[in-house]
């Protein structure tokens, strides 16, 4: 399976890890929107979550925002450096940065998310 990262209208991103597990952050434009983040309140391991469901909350100096699950499934694991250091989210939202990891039920969810292309597109058209 190839490491494809696809993302949300909501600004986060997912890719898989294998047949049935994905690490999900938010994206570089959300963090840079958000600012200097101070606090992150993530789910829980074992959480099960639909797609669409509140995984926790992003503080920054601006603003609280929650961030959501792009698929269905179980968290597995969560980002628990982000405790002491939330600002990695800010410094490396794509790899240390991440937030948690999610077992999913139905890899065609997957299929229903923005490549990276139509994402981008998605930034652009908001920023006219």
């Amino acid at each position: 399976m190839t490491k494809t990262i696809k993302f949300t209208i909501k600004h986060e991103w997912i890719v898989p890890l294998t047949d049935n597990r994905a690490r999900i952050g938010i994206t570089d434009f959300a963090q840079q929107e958000l600012g200097d983040i101070v606090y992150v309140e993530n789910a829980e391991v074992d959480d099960k979550v639909n797609a669409g469901d509140s995984l926790g909350v992003i503080e920054s100096v601006k603003a609280a925002s929650d961030f959501y699950a792009p698929i269905s499934g179980t968290i597995v694991k969560v980002n628990e450096s982000l405790e002491d250091e939330p600002e990695k989210i800010n410094s490396d939202p794509y790899e240390a940065g991440w937030l948690v990891e999610i077992e999913f039920t139905d890899p065609s969810e997957l299929e229903q998310l923005l490549d990276e292309a139509a994402y981008q597109n998605l930034i652009a058209e908001g920023e006219e």
